[in-house]
């Protein structure tokens, strides 16, 4: 079995993924996800059993669903995951992972409040803020 093996930009964290597969990487426009990643939230699903993390990380609380991770040396975003299930998948961040660059896009979110600057070209699933809110009731409105 392989492993995606990823770092925070100092070095103080490293994320490790078991499993050969190769990661697909959603996007989030969302208002929320613009503040904290500063204007596309990039990342790929990791089943829980599957991470393992090593070195010290900062969670936040940004919502009543859901952390956020960060080294708390260089700040480098880690992952988003849900925390009203024990065993929630870990949104993981891409440019922890080297090999990253060549995994594929697999859907896009919120695309009526993306930035003109980093509007996403390809044949993905895309949904607007309506569309995907509609699916997922327990949002409280783009994102914050």
């Amino acid at each position: 079995m392989t492993e995606h093996v990823g770092k925070c930009l100092c070095g103080a964290v490293t994320i490790r993924v078991a499993g050969a597969h190769v990661p697909r990487i959603g996007a989030c426009h969302c208002r929320m996800c613009q503040r904290w990643s500063g204007g596309l939230f990039l990342c790929f699903q990791a089943q829980a059993e599957a991470v393992s993390v090593e070195g010290k990380v900062t969670r936040y609380p940004s919502s009543h669903f859901a952390e956020r991770a960060f080294c708390p040396r260089c700040g480098s975003h880690l992952w988003m995951r849900d925390t009203t299930t024990p065993d929630s998948p870990y949104e993981l961040m891409p440019g922890l992972f080297d090999e990253a660059r060549d995994w594929p896009l697999r859907s896009e979110i919120y695309t009526d409040r993306a930035f003109a600057s980093v509007r996403l070209e390809g044949d993905h699933p895309r949904a607007t803020a309506s569309e995907y809110e509609a699916k997922n009731p327990h949002l409280e409105g783009d994102g914050i």
